[in-house]
């Protein structure tokens, strides 16, 4: 068994409470189907909003999920970078896994396919 870390993410169109929470909860069901792991695999959740999604905490979405309710979860702000994708919710999950690291399967959603083209699905 390892850590391994799971990224992904996903644009909103609009800086909307519900908007975030949905979107949230639509990525990471995504990462969790796509890996096939459940909350007890999960070691922490890092996510990460640009500047502009200051409406709640995506966390707040994941808090309330059946069998999320111990996963340590922390959010942050992305760095400013000029130019960088707006509205974008970003995440980063430490998983308990026997896969390797070429058996990873990051998500990327929407307009955030633009961050990582080579790890989008077709």
């Amino acid at each position: 068994m390892s850590v391994r870390g799971i990224r992904g993410a996903v644009t909103v169109e609009r800086n909307e409470e519900q908007l975030i929470l949905d979107t949230t909860v639509e990525l990471l069901n995504a990462i969790v189907v796509e890996n096939g792991i459940v909350p007890d695999d999960i070691c922490s959740v890092l996510i990460t909003v640009t500047g502009d999604l200051d409406s709640t905490f995506p966390a707040k979405a994941i808090r309330v999920m059946p069998g999320w309710e111990f996963v340590p979860l922390m959010c942050a702000l992305e760095v400013p970078v000029k130019g960088s994708l707006e509205k974008c919710i970003r995440f980063m999950l430490h998983v308990n896994t026997t896969k390797s690291q070429s058996e990873i399967r990051h998500v990327y959603l929407r307009g955030a396919q633009v961050l990582r083209p080579d790890l989008t699905k077709a």
